[in-house]
């Protein structure tokens, strides 16, 4: 049985890659932060900031391959300094961790941010694209892009940048679990912040499922690899209430709010999955509107 470490595995993406993970066979172990779970002694504490702790968990997982998730990822928030020391000192830690197993893991995945591009001016945006990171939470991802390069020739390190991505169970701090929240609830307004802006949504069981494939190619495959995780195809906000207010019947009042505008707000963010594909063949996408009837359908 091939040992699975997830970091973040009690996160959002977390719990259903693990599901991922065990239905394809793996023997999956998880860091969480927070306190001792003694009940499930497959999930160890753990503070990323602190190498020690780090090293012990690493230690006692003993994992084949590694899949890092665990980030600050809500682009409004608001410790700055805690947003560089998660992701990228922790990111540090872990891969220092890995390092030092007396067997090197098959297969290190990084989970980086399509943020990076920034407001690239390109309708759909490729790996190649320079980085043009627009605020604290992308440079985050691309600094932790830079020094994990220094762990190459150590780990198999592959890094991913998913775009948008949703599905039930999501928390209502991001954008369309906020609106499907307010769907279920009848509300009859909802307050939003840049309407007009387009995004490359993908359903949180199609990602996990590409990060799995990812992990199970060749292990001769180039290390550093960069890979866009997207469905390839862009869809507004209106788009996105629009079939909302098809699944549900209802139509509540929409309102831009001041609050929610942001400054830096990259406005389009579509991407490519070429050489996703060309690595791991051909993804059948869930289309946006299923994905949203599951997350209105769900308890």
């Amino acid at each position: 049985m091939v040992r699975a470490l997830i970091t973040g595995v009690e996160g959002f993406t977390g719990r259903y890659l693990a599901d991922d993970l065990r239905l394809a066979g793996y023997d999956v172990f998880g860091l969480a932060a927070g306190e001792s779970r003694e009940h499930d002694e497959r999930i160890f504490s753990c503070d990323l900031n602190d190498l020690k702790s780090v090293e012990t968990a690493v230690n006692r997982a003993q994992p084949n391959v590694v899949i890092h998730l665990a980030a600050i990822s809500f682009v409004a928030h608001g410790d700055i300094d805690a947003i560089y020391r998660t992701n990228v000192v922790g990111t540090r830690n872990l891969l220092e961790a890995a390092s030092k197993l007396p067997k090197s893991p098959s297969a290190v995945l990084l989970a980086s941010s399509a943020n990076v591009y920034g407001n690239a001016e390109i309708e759909v945006i490729s790996e190649h694209i320079s980085a043009a990171p627009a605020n604290d939470y992308a440079v985050s991802k691309l600094a932790m892009e830079y020094m994990a390069r220094l762990w190459i020739g150590k780990l198999p390190i592959s890094m991913v940048r998913p775009f948008n991505y949703t599905g039930a169970g999501q928390s209502i701090n991001f954008l369309l679990p906020k609106i499907v929240d307010h769907f279920k609830r009848r509300a009859p307004v909802i307050e939003l912040g840049n309407i007009d802006v387009v995004r490359d949504f993908s359903d949180v069981r199609t990602v996990v499922a590409c990060y799995r494939r990812l992990l199970q190619r060749d292990s001769n495959t180039t290390s550093g690899d960069v890979f866009n995780i997207c469905s390839g195809v862009g869809h507004s906000l209106l788009e996105a209430i629009e079939m909302m207010r098809e699944i549900s019947g209802h139509s509540p009042e929409i309102r831009v709010s001041p609050a929610f505008v942001r400054a830096n707000e990259v406005k389009k963010l579509v991407g490519s999955r070429q050489k996703l594909e060309s690595a791991i063949g051909k993804i059948a996408s869930i289309p946006l509107h299923e994905t949203l009837r599951w997350m209105y359908e769900s308890s």
